[in-house]
Order: C-alpha cells, then sequence, then structure tokens
C-alpha cells in the first residue's frame, strides 16, 4: 500500500471534484460532452484519499450538481426519481472496491490483477444498485421483468464500463509516469565515478 502526504491528497480530491463537475453528463458545465468521469472519480477517491470523508464530499458534490442541473440548468428531471437513493450504495461500491484495491497496490506487474479484480467488482456493484435500483425502483418502467433488465444492462452497462476505463487508463498511467519519475530522482546516481 503506498501513503500521499496530506498535502497530495488534498490535490488529489481537489482534483477529482473537478473531473467531476467538468464531466457530469448533460450538465451545464460539461466541457464538449466529455464522457462522465464520476464512476472513476468514487474508485480513485477509494484508491487515493485514505479517510472517508472524501466520499461523503463526492457524495455531497454529485447531488448539488444534479440539483443544480436540474434546478437551474435546464436539464431534464427524468433520473431524479425515489430511486435516486440508490446511487449511495452504487458510489460507495466503486469507492470500497478503490480501497480495496489500495491495500493490495504495489510498484509491480503483479498489482494488475488485484486492480482488475476490484475494477470489475466495483463496477458490476455499481451497475446493480445504479441502474437496478433506477429500473426497479423509479417507477418509470411499468412491467419490470428481469430479462428486460438483462437486455438493459448489455445495452448500456459496456458505455459506462468504456467511460470508466477512459478515465482509469489516464489515471493508470499518470501514476507510473509518476511513480517512475519519483523512483529515477530518488535512487543514488551510480554512474558518477
Amino acid at each position: 500500500m503506498f501513503t500521499l502526504s496530506a498535502r497530495n491528497q488534498v490535490g488529489i480530491g481537489l482534483a477529482l471534484l473537478l473531473l467531476m463537475m467538468i464531466t457530469r453528463s448533460h450538465h451545464f458545465a460539461s466541457l464538449h460532452n466529455l464522457p462522465d468521469a464520476s464512476w472513476t472519480v468514487f474508485f480513485l477517491a477509494g484508491v487515493y484519499l485514505r479517510s472517508v470523508w472524501p466520499l461523503v464530499v463526492l457524495l455531497a458534490f454529485s447531488g448539488g450538481l444534479d440539483f443544480a442541473a436540474y434546478t437551474w440548468g435546464g436539464v431534464s428531471g427524468f433520473c431524479l426519481t425515489p430511486a435516486y437513493v440508490f446511487l449511495l450504495p452504487a458510489y460507495a461500491s466503486l469507492w470500497l472496491a478503490g480501497r480495496w484495491y489500495a491495500r493490495q497496490h504495489q510498484f509491480a506487474w503483479r498489482t494488475l490483477m488485484p486492480l482488475a479484480v476490484s475494477m470489475i467488482a466495483g463496477l458490476m456493484l455499481c451497475e446493480l444498485f445504479s441502474s437496478g435500483g433506477f429500473y426497479f425502483f423509479s417507477g418509470r418502467f411499468e412491467d419490470t421483468t428481469w430479462g428486460q433488465f438483462a437486455e438493459r444492462l448489455i445495452t448500456f452497462f459496456p458505455l459506462y464500463v468504456e467511460s470508466f476505463l477512459f478515465y482509469a487508463g489516464i489515471a493508470l498511467i499518470t501514476h507510473a509516469a509518476l511513480a517512475l519519475l519519483r523512483q529515477q530522482f530518488n535512487s543514488p546516481d551510480t554512474s558518477a565515478g
């Protein structure tokens, strides 16, 4: 497991908030329709930020963005139903998956397997809570069946995974590059003789 200074954690936390703000789907601050980074933001917060408070702040911030978009931004309130509460366990699933991975992390190739496991588990739980909660409890669908829900999963889940992996890939490359730079600058110079 790696540890970051409080200063680095604050910087990462602010960057994650900014990323969520500029990419939250169909909102007023969307930059050229970038894919929504919310799922990746919660996962990365679990990986990098040690306290539970960032989870609480991110949950409140995402709700605030949705409220502002609906109230002042002219965004449809279609998703604002009693099922909206299912986003809490959905996002927490990603955060917990990130937390689990942070305890497994080593700067080595073998860390890719726990990373993949944590991502898959977090993504699946998040999708089941968010889409399942909306499908079964929003009141937007008259006849809900497990078969129809499975069809919706097959249709929409890959799009969420694609967005997640886009941002997670950028984070992975950035993390590896920074770790290699740190190793380079912290290793003793053996070429001097």
